[in-house]
Formats: structure tokens, C-alpha cells, sequence
């Protein structure tokens, strides 16, 4: 629905911007029109009319209320002008007290532009639309007569809606019916009741119609001026809020932390891995149980490993441990000797290399295939936390410096 306008032509002004072209135009009751910028139900509005004389090609520019009040209303009722200020033009000739003014009580209204809310929960923003080019907008309207208590005879119109045309739906389902040219404002103000007005009375599709919101003052009546009309940077369009701030600044932060840790995560793995291969060589010897062994992986091979392979060529406890490979071992200390006999065949040149294949899966162990898969395990990199911790194989040998009995001597002796 339209409610608000801006109407601050100059008199003269109006005749012209209602296409009358020259005809000659008698003024009614002109001294009540005040110029606005916020002109709402109730005000006075100069609208441009037929004359009563039927064969009078003339015109009259008539200041009304703005409201329609029926002729049959009664002379003691108040009158309320925002009870019919918009008339639905889909039933104007359905409801009687539009019906019987579309023969002779048709006129034009001339504004420089209208206002419209947009729906934003509980909140309403005001837009005002006008022409790209600040020309004025021709309304299509009604007016009536009612004669109240004190005798006293007061015009006022109605300004008919249509629904709102695909550029400005968004902002409301009904707009006013514009008359955008000569020809339809002359079919509407003096075309005979015959006459196909229908035509008229459907929203207008032209591109030269413009909007933009404004403040919220202008929805009192007493608000007027310029300011009704002065655009209103929205700040939801223009500007973020300072929680939208923080939180975009948090998340690239919150980002680059995890950036830099994962980094760091890489790093720190990568050197544990490094690391592991330089003290801890006897993780890669144990591999040779799943995989064939590569000479240059013993070339780390330390002291420790050297004594221990001494210790089983003089106890002969390397040969009572030859072929165990498809058991599950008992200790430790099984395979790392193992390890030992792996070393002296590839030293040696006249001994028949073993055939050092992967034990087969048929075997129905569960048990060897689950400890293959924790010794596979170890050669993989751990986070760094994990390494910290002790392995069996650095208590070995560091048990061996102190003189204490390791599981290779146990093995030594039997």
C-alpha cells in the first residue's frame, strides 16, 4: 500500500505534471495546501479533477483530504481518513463505495515520490521511491463529498494499488497505480465509463522507477524536511560489527596456529624418525623377519651387537635356535639371535645363504602374525611423546654397560 509521500510542487507545477496540456484549470481551495516532504492520511493534497459540467473540456486543481470518506457516511461520525486511504483496484467495482464514483469521480494525483517499508523481523526500514530523473509520479485515484454536522462539505480521495511490479516485490507486495504517459492519465481523468480503464490498472514495469532506504524518523507525521529524503548508509551493507571483527581476526589466527602446528608436528616427527634410525639400528634388523635384509642395513651395527654375536658362536646357542623363525618366540632375545646368525651367514662366503623369505600366513599362528605386526610398528614414526619412552632395546644395552644380565647372556650360558 502507499501511506507516505512527498507532495512539495508548486502549484503550477501540478496541472503540468498531469498532462493537461493547456486546458484551462480553475483552483479550488488551494490555500489549504502546505508542501511536504511527509505527507500521510489526513493531509490536504491538491489532485487534479474533471469539472462538474459534463461538456466542460476544462479541469480543476482541487486541494482534498487525503482518506476517502463516503457521501453516506454519517454527519456525526468522526471521520477516519486511514480507513480507505488505498483502494485495491482488483475490486473497485465490487465494494460500493468505490463502485459508484468510477463513472465521474475519477483524478489524478501528482507526488514527487512515495514511501514503503521493508519487513525485517520486528523492524521496518523505510525506502523512498521516485524517477531516475526526479520528474513527478502520476497516482491514479477516487475522490467523494460528505457533508458533516456543521454543514460543512469536505473532498477527499482514495489512491487505487495494484500489486507490485518485479523490481520492487522484494520490498512489498502492493504499490500504487502509476500512470506513466499523456495517453493514460487523459483515459483515467476524461475517458467515458465505457471505456476500457482496466488497461490502467496494473503495476508499472518501466525501468526508470529508483529507491533507496531513509531514515526511520520519517515514520512519525511530524517529521518533515529534507531529511525525510536523504539516503541512509545501511550499516548492515557498509560495515561489519566488532563481534564480526573479532571473529574473523580469531579464525585467521585460529588458522595460522594450526598452520604453524602442524608444521611443527612434521618437523618434530621427522627428526624422531631420524633419530630412531641413528640410536635404535636393531629396530631395522628385526624388519628382516618380514622382509629380505640389505647388507648396508648392518652397517650401524654396534659393540654391543658384536659381543653379543661372540657370545653365541662360543655357546652354540645360535644353532639350537636355527629354523624358529615360523614359531611365535618367546623372548626378545630369540630374534635378536637371529640377528646375530642373519650377520654371520652374509659374512661369510662359504656358508649356503638361508632362505630368509617371509613366513607364510598358513602357518595359523594368530599369535607370530600379531607380534610381526607390532614389531613392523616400531619402525614406523612415532610422535615424539612416544619415543621419549624407553625402548627394550636401549634397556638391553644399557643394561650391558652396568654389568648386569641381559636376556643375550641368559641365552649365552644355556
Amino acid at each position: 500500500m502507499c501511506g507516505r509521500a512527498r507532495c512539495s510542487l508548486r502549484p503550477d507545477d501540478i496541472p503540468r505534471a498531469c498532462h493537461l496540456n493547456g486546458r484551462r484549470v480553475r483552483h479550488v481551495d488551494m490555500n489549504r495546501y502546505q508542501p511536504s516532504y511527509n505527507v500521510s492520511p489526513g493531509f490536504s493534497v491538491p489532485v487534479v479533477r474533471r469539472e462538474d459540467e459534463a461538456n466542460d473540456e476544462g479541469a480543476v486543481l482541487h486541494c482534498m483530504k487525503w482518506g476517502l470518506v463516503p457521501s453516506f457516511t454519517k454527519k456525526t461520525d468522526k471521520p477516519d481518513h486511514y480507513r480507505m486511504f488505498n483502494a485495491r483496484s482488483e475490486t473497485i467495482k465490487e465494494k460500493a463505495s468505490f463502485r459508484r464514483l468510477i463513472p465521474k469521480n475519477r483524478c489524478l494525483v501528482a507526488v514527487e515520490g512515495f514511501y514503503e517499508w521493508k519487513k525485517d523481523g520486528s523492524k521496518k526500514q523505510p525506502y523512498y521511491i521516485h524517477f531516475k530523473d526526479a520528474g513527478p509520479l502520476v497516482f491514479a485515484a477516487l475522490f467523494d463529498s460528505w457533508k458533516n454536522h456543521e454543514g460543512e462539505v469536505i473532498y477527499t480521495f482514495t489512491i487505487l494499488t495494484t500489486s507490485a511490479s518485479s523490481s520492487l516485490e522484494w520490498l512489498h507486495d502492493r504499490m500504487p497505480v502509476i500512470l506513466g504517459n499523456m495517453d493514460a492519465a487523459d483515459m483515467w481523468l476524461s475517458g467515458s465509463p465505457s471505456s476500457n480503464i482496466d488497461t490502467l490498472l496494473k503495476p508499472y514495469e518501466e525501468s526508470d522507477l529508483a529507491w533507496y532506504p531513509v531514515t526511520a524518523a520519517m515514520g512519525k507525521a511530524s517529521f518533515d524536511g529534507p531529511e525525510c529524503i536523504k539516503e541512509l548508509q545501511l550499516k548492515t551493507n557498509e560495515t561489519r560489527s566488532i563481534s564480526q571483527f573479532f571473529s574473523k581476526k580469531g579464525d585467521k589466527d585460529q588458522q595460522g596456529q594450526k598452520s604453524h602446528n602442524k608444521v611443527a608436528e612434521e618437523e618434530i616427527l621427522n627428526t624422531d624418525q631420524t633419530e630412531s634410525l641413528k640410536q635404535e639400528p636393531e629396530s631395522d634388523h628385526v624388519g628382516h623377519l618380514c622382509s629380505p635384509v640389505q647388507p648396508e642395513s648392518f652397517t650401524s651395527t654396534t659393540a654391543t651387537d658384536i659381543k653379543v654375536e661372540q657370545d653365541f658362536d662360543e655357546s652354540g646357542s645360535k644353532q639350537s635356535l636355527t629354523g624358529q623363525t615360523g614359531n611365535p618366540p618367546e623372548k626378545v632375545g630369540t630374534y635378536a639371535s637371529d640377528n646375530v646368525k642373519s650377520l654371520k651367514e652374509e659374512e661369510s662366503e662359504d656358508i649356503k645363504p638361508k632362505d630368509i623369505s617371509p613366513p607364510q600366513e598358513e602357518s595359523g599362528d594368530s599369535k607370530t602374525k600379531r607380534y610381526y605386526e607390532e614389531l613392523s610398528g616400531d619402525a614406523m614414526p612415532l610422535p615424539k611423546a612416544v619415543n621419549t619412552h624407553i625402548r627394550p632395546s636401549k634397556k638391553k644395552a644399557k643394561g650391558a654397560d652396568d654389568k648386569q644380565p641381559t636376556l643375550f647372556s641368559y641365552f649365552g650360558k644355556g
